[in-house]
């Protein structure tokens, strides 16, 4: 029973599967050379997480394959549908990542509050020698609390932030055509609690006005979520950060509205052409930037391998 983790594979998956009795590969394989390692080596399960790509051509030349999983939320890179046609499982773990990728957001939010994607590139060069110019450069940050942020994809992440949006003090608005309401437990630290009932109205409400706006949808197959005609719906000042898929920004019409004042700043985790995300993009002293590190925390990669060891040894009866 060979499990091939392409992207890698959290020492706790490994442990809970080689304990079942499965063979767990973490060798990374090239895109080009998969499919005869795939087949030369007979492989049941492949796990994937965003940079392999299992599409319908490798499908078809790989009978043995009969569990493909995805360490994570999105499926984009995955021929889904198809894979389900030919009797293959599909799993991914859809809430093992989502605290992880909300705290990502709220990093982004409170680095461009802040600065500190400026801050921290100037001052280890002209810190000792231009420091009271920088602070006086910085000194306009704004608070979180009291501060309407909008969420455009109110699924488990999505509400994951809403979560922490609210134990910060702040407003919530959310657009999401498949969710109508979505009720969120806030928890504190003595065991009390409150719940809040998020009622989602149209994306064009949201857009007009949030102070922040955060992206928590698919990839699109047509066209951008936010392009030149949305930016202009929004506040002059707003914030937007996008921790979900790269192409659901404009990151053209990012770079007009960054220029010309509309947006304030902007908080990118993941790009249109990763992995190779333009230079304008890059070098934008606006945009605080990771690269697509949303689920890369150790408490979300422990709780991705032990999900997929779950599902894996579930659809395969191993007990």
């Amino acid at each position: 029973m060979k499990v091939l983790a392409n992207d890698g594979l959290d020492q706790s998956g490994i442990d809970a599967l080689t304990e079942k009795g499965f063979e767990v590969i973490t060798n990374k394989v090239p895109q080009d050379f998969l499919i005869d390692y795939i087949n030369e080596n007979k492989i049941k399960t492949i796990l994937v997480r965003s940079a392999t790509q299992v599409r319908k051509e490798m499908i078809d030349a790989c009978p043995s394959i009969e569990i493909i999983g995805r360490g994570g939320v999105g499926m984009d890179n995955i021929d889904v549908d198809y894979a389900r046609l030919k009797n293959i499982h599909v799993i991914n773990t859809p809430s093992a990542s989502s605290e992880s990728v909300a705290e990502l957001v709220f990093a982004h939010l409170f680095t461009g509050a802040r600065f500190l994607q400026d801050s921290n590139r100037k001052m280890p060069v002209v810190g000792d020698s231009e420091f009271a110019k920088l602070k006086k450069s910085y000194e306009k940050g704004i608070e979180l609390r009291g501060k309407t942020i909008g969420i455009i994809g109110m699924g488990r992440i999505g509400q994951e932030v809403a979560r922490m949006a609210l134990g910060l003090g702040m407003r919530v608005i959310a657009a999401d055509s498949n969710v109508g309401r979505a009720s969120i437990k806030v928890k504190f630290y003595n065991n009390q609690f409150i719940n809040v009932d998020i009622e989602t109205e149209s994306i064009e409400g949201v857009l007009k006005h949030a102070d922040f706006i955060t992206l928590h949808v698919p990839a699109q197959k047509e066209g951008y979520m936010i392009g030149e005609k949305e930016f202009a719906m929004m506040k002059d000042g707003v914030a937007i950060v996008n921790c979900s898929r790269g192409g659901v920004i404009d990151e053209e019409a990012l770079v007009s509205a960054l220029n010309s004042g509309k947006v304030a700043f902007g908080g990118l985790d993941v790009f249109l052409n990763e992995p190779t995300p333009s230079k304008e993009i890059l070098n934008h002293p606006k945009i605080s930037m990771t690269p697509h590190t949303g689920a890369s925390t150790m408490e979300a990669q422990d709780r991705i391998g032990l999900s997929l060891a779950d599902q894996i040894c579930s659809i395969l009866q191993v007990n």
